[in-house]
C-alpha cells in the first residue's frame, strides 16, 4: 500500500516510505520514538504514584517510605547504566541514531536519583537537616551517594545544546564525569545492602563491560592509528 494511508492489516506506509519520512534518524522518527519513550521511561514513577495511593491493585508494603526509597534508587542507577550503554551499543550496531537518546535516558536517571534523594531527605529523615549531616559524614554509602549526586547535576544543568555549544569542549570533558558516578552508584548500592549481594553484584559486571568495553576500543584505536 503506496497510498499514504494505514489499512488494517498492512503496515503504515510512513515507515516505509520511499521519502524516508520515517527513516531511523529523521525528524519524524525521532519525534514518534522520543514521544513513545517518554512513557516508558515515566512508567516506573507512575506505578509508585499508583502504589502509595494503592490504586489499580499495586503497593508499597508495609514501609511505603523505604520501598519508594529503594524503587528510585534502583531506576535511577537502571537508567545510569543504560546511558552508558548507549555508545556501545551504537558502535556495535553501528545505528548512530542511537546517540540521539542519550540526553533524554540521562536526564531520566537525574530525575530518580533525584527523587530518591528527595525522599530520603522529606519523607524518611522529614527534613532533619542536623541528622541528614550526620547520616552523610558518618554512613560512608550516603557519602558515597551524595557526591554521586552532587556530580549529576551539573551534567544535567548542562544537557543542553545552547549548553553544548557554549562550553565547546569543556562539555565533553564535564560529562566525562558519568564514569564516575556510575562507578559510585553501583558503590553506593553495594554498601547499602546488607544481605543479598546478587543484585548489586550484577549492577557492578554490567558496569564493568560498559567500561571495559570502551577501554577495548580506545586502547584498539591507538593500535591502528597512524604513526
Amino acid at each position: 500500500n503506496r497510498s499514504g494511508t494505514c489499512t488494517p492489516g498492512s503496515i503504515c506506509v510512513a515507515i516505509i516510505d520511499r521519502s524516508g519520512v520515517m527513516k531511523p534518524g529523521s525528524r519524524g522518527f525521532l519525534t514518534l520514538t522520543k514521544t513513545l519513550l517518554w512513557p516508558l521511561c515515566l512508567a516506573p514513577a507512575g506505578i509508585m504514584l499508583m502504589g502509595a495511593f494503592q490504586m489499580g491493585g499495586f503497593q508499597l508494603g508495609a514501609n511505603p517510605v523505604e520501598e519508594l526509597l529503594h524503587r528510585c534508587g534502583d531506576w535511577g542507577l537502571r537508567f545510569l547504566l543504560i546511558t552508558l550503554a548507549v555508545t556501545p551499543m551504537r558502535h556495535l550496531t553501528g545505528w548512530n541514531v542511537l546517540l540521539r537518546y542519550r540526553r533524554l535516558l540521562g536526564l531520566f536517571a537525574f530525575f530518580y536519583v533525584l527523587m530518591h534523594f528527595v525522599i530520603y531527605v522529606w519523607l524518611d529523615r522529614q527534613l532533619d537537616l542536623g541528622g541528614i549531616v550526620e547520616d552523610i559524614v558518618e554512613r560512608p554509602y550516603i557519602t558515597i551517594g551524595m557526591a554521586a549526586l552532587v556530580m549529576l547535576v551539573p551534567l544535567a544543568l548542562t544537557s543542553t545544546r545552547g549548553m553544548m555549544r557554549r562550553l565547546g569542549r569543556r562539555w565533553q570533558k564535564l560529562h566525562w564525569l558519568i564514569y564516575p558516578i556510575a562507578i559510585l552508584g553501583v558503590w553506593h548500592f553495594w554498601w547499602q545492602v546488607k544481605a543479598d549481594l546478587l543484585e548489586p553484584l550484577v549492577y557492578a559486571l554490567i558496569l564493568a563491560v560498559l567500561l571495559g568495553a570502551r577501554l577495548w576500543r580506545k586502547v584498539r584505536s591507538r593500535r591502528h592509528a597512524p604513526t
